[in-house]
C-alpha cells in the first residue's frame, strides 16, 4: 500500500500552506493562483487527520522496530478522529506493541477497543482474538479465553503466519486441564519443574 513518509508529508503541508498564502495576498497573483498549493495543503491535513500515522507504524512493527513504531504512532494527531478502519488499526497496533513490553493490562484495553470497533479483515480480527484468548489464558481465565477462542475458529484467516499461531493455541486449548493442575500444584507450594514434576524436599 502507498504510504507517504509522515516527515515528507509535514513538509509538503508546509510548502503548501506558505504558498497557498502567500500568493493569495501577493500582488499580481491571487486565490487561482494559490489553489493549487491550498488543494496540496488540504488534501494532505485530511489524510493525516483520517489516517494517522497507522500505515508507517504497522510497516515498522513488521520489521520489528518496535520503539521506533511506538514513537511514530504517538505522531498521530488525535486517535478519536481517525476513520473507523484505521482507529480499530491503531488500537491494534497500540495493543500489540503493549505486548511486546510485557504489559498485558494495557494492550488487554487496546484489544478490547479495537474488538469493539470491529476490524476490517478476518485476518486481522484473528489477530485481536488471539491476543486477547493468550491473555485470558495466561491469567487462568479460561472461560473467557475459551469465547476469544470460538471466535478464532469462525474467522477465515488466509496468513500463514497467524494461522500457525492459532494451531499452537489450539494444543493450548487442548491441554488446559493438565495447566489448570500445574497452576494448582504450583499454587500449592510444591514449585514445578520445567520438566512438569514435583521437586521433593530434601530429607534431612
Amino acid at each position: 500500500m502507498f504510504t507517504i513518509n509522515i516527515y515528507l508529508r509535514f513538509g509538503l503541508i508546509a510548502l503548501g500552506l506558505i504558498g497557498g498564502i502567500a500568493l493569495t495576498f501577493l500582488k499580481g497573483f491571487g486565490f487561482w493562483y494559490a489553489f493549487p498549493f491550498w488543494l496540496l495543503a488540504i488534501i494532505l491535513i485530511i489524510g493525516y487527520v483520517m489516517m494517522g500515522t497507522v500505515q508507517s507504524a504497522s510497516m515498522l512493527i513488521q520489521e520489528s522496530k518496535f520503539e521506533e513504531s511506538k514513537a511514530r504512532l504517538g505522531l498521530t494527531f488525535k486517535p478519536n478522529w481517525l476513520y473507523k478502519t484505521y482507529k480499530a488499526l491503531y488500537y491494534l497496533l497500540k495493543g500489540s506493541l503493549a505486548l511486546n513490553d510485557k504489559d498485558q493490562d494495557e494492550a488487554e484495553i487496546w484489544l478490547q477497543k479495537a474488538q469493539e470497533i470491529e476490524l476490517s479483515t478476518d485476518d486481522e480480527k484473528a489477530m485481536v482474538a488471539l491476543q486477547l484468548a493468550s491473555i485470558n489464558a495466561n491469567r487462568g481465565k479460561w472461560k473467557a479465553a475459551q469465547m476469544q477462542y470460538r471466535n478464532l475458529k469462525s474467522l477465515n484467516v488466509k496468513t500463514p503466519q497467524i494461522k500457525t499461531q492459532i494451531a499452537e493455541f489450539d494444543k493450548v486449548m487442548k491441554n488446559r486441564g493438565a495447566i489448570k493442575q500445574a497452576r494448582r500444584m504450583n499454587r500449592g507450594g510444591m514449585p514445578l519443574k520445567p520438566g512438569g514434576k514435583r521437586r521433593r524436599p530434601k530429607i534431612r
